[in-house]
């Protein structure tokens, strides 16, 4: 059992996200979560994927891109810390990730299956983490994280993101 981080682990930020994952085995969360994301993605069509809940705010695509690259930044740092290498990693910022994405030249159809791969990868990058890599830590975004912790935070992280396109984009 993988267990979850403990206080310390994550840099106070990431608390909640850690939160809204239910369990101690985060691989079967993000199986779950999978299939939880691809059922409300197949609720949505192109046009729809458009949609914003208000002005100036991510439309649907834009949501499900952002998703996916965090998951893929979380994901490199778990590989990165997991596997032994040191040295501190850069922060992240989320608006230039979405802008440089382009997500709306990209068909909702092949945005969800990009998310399906890349969850696919995540889910196999912690499944197959030796049990020395779950212990290690390094430092991202200028914050002390664990692996442990950053198998959570990519739950949470996506489970946030799916709380809000239900609350405000699909009500």
């Amino acid at each position: 059992m993988i267990g979850r981080p403990l206080d310390g682990e994550a840099a106070p930020f990431y608390a909640g996200y850690i939160a809204l994952v239910k369990g101690d085995e985060p691989v079967a969360a993000l199986e779950a979560q999978r299939d939880e994301v691809l059922a409300l993605a197949a609720r949505i069509s192109e046009e729809g994927s458009l949609g914003r809940y208000a002005e100036g705010k991510w439309n649907i695509r834009q949501v499900l891109s952002h998703v996916t690259d965090t998951e893929r930044v979380f994901g490199f740092r778990a590989l990165w810390f997991g596997r032994g290498f040191g040295g501190e990693l850069d922060g992240f910022d989320q608006h230039v990730s979405v802008t440089g994405a382009e997500a709306e030249r990209v068909s909702w159809a092949e945005l969800v299956e990009e998310f399906r791969v890349v969850r696919e990868g995540t889910i196999q990058l912690f499944r197959h983490m030796p049990e020395a890599g779950w212990r290690r830590s390094g430092v991202a975004s200028g914050a002390a994280v664990s692996v442990r912790a950053l198998a959570f935070i990519t739950a949470g992280h996506a489970a946030h993101h799916l709380g809000i396109l239900r609350e405000r984009y699909l009500k």
